[in-house]
């Protein structure tokens, strides 16, 4: 089996939350390759994060709900996956 590197879309709570305390809590959960930031708009920014994992049953989903608890998530929401 190989890996399966996906990126996942992370919406903060509100405008007001700090992106970079967010980014440290999200490369504490998961093994972040990188993290990228998405304006959407009236101030609100989402994270776009790069996440290797094995290609094995229900690790992307570990991911995804292993971002989704951390404090001022509001989503996060696998957007592309691919084999590597």
């Amino acid at each position: 089996m190989g890996n399966v590197a996906i990126i996942v879309k992370i919406m903060p709570e509100s405008p007001e939350v700090d992106r970079e305390a967010l980014k440290a809590a999200i490369k504490a959960a998961v093994p972040v390759d990188d993290i990228r930031e998405e304006p959407i708009g009236f101030g609100l920014v989402a994270l776009k994060a790069a996440v290797v994992v094995p290609d094995s049953a229900g690790a992307p989903d570990k991911v995804e709900a292993a971002l989704q608890k951390i404090e001022g998530v509001a989503s996060a929401e696998i957007v592309e996956s691919t084999l590597v």
